[in-house]
């Protein structure tokens, strides 16, 4: 398998991957700081995972191996933290294509 070649891979996010609902709130695991991603800031209309249509501010494309659940918290290269909304992860098995996550963001 192929990654997305590190070239490609121009920004720096931080990633807190969701870890479920407490009785204090949100809770999340260790963040994952200096994540190699490229970031799009086109708005974009996206289904979430819930079922409802919403508008992503952001999308990025990292490594295959990304840990990064919907929900999780995500901090842009412009110091923006948001939400991830979707989380796609595409693979070629046997294809000379690259694989990637790629994240739409709230």
């Amino acid at each position: 398998m192929t990654r997305v070649p590190a070239a490609l891979l121009r920004h720096r996010i931080v990633v807190e991957p969701y870890a479920g609902e407490s009785a204090y709130g949100q809770q999340y695991r260790h963040a994952t700081p200096d994540v190699p991603a490229l970031v799009d800031a086109t708005p974009r209309m996206v289904r979430a995972s819930d079922g409802r249509q919403v508008v992503a501010s952001a999308t990025f494309v990292a490594g295959p191996m990304l840990d990064c659940p919907p929900g999780s918290r995500v901090t842009l290269p412009d110091g923006r933290t948001t939400t991830a909304l979707t989380v796609a992860h595409h693979t070629a098995p046997g294809l000379p294509v690259p694989a990637c996550t790629e994240v739409s963001c709230e």
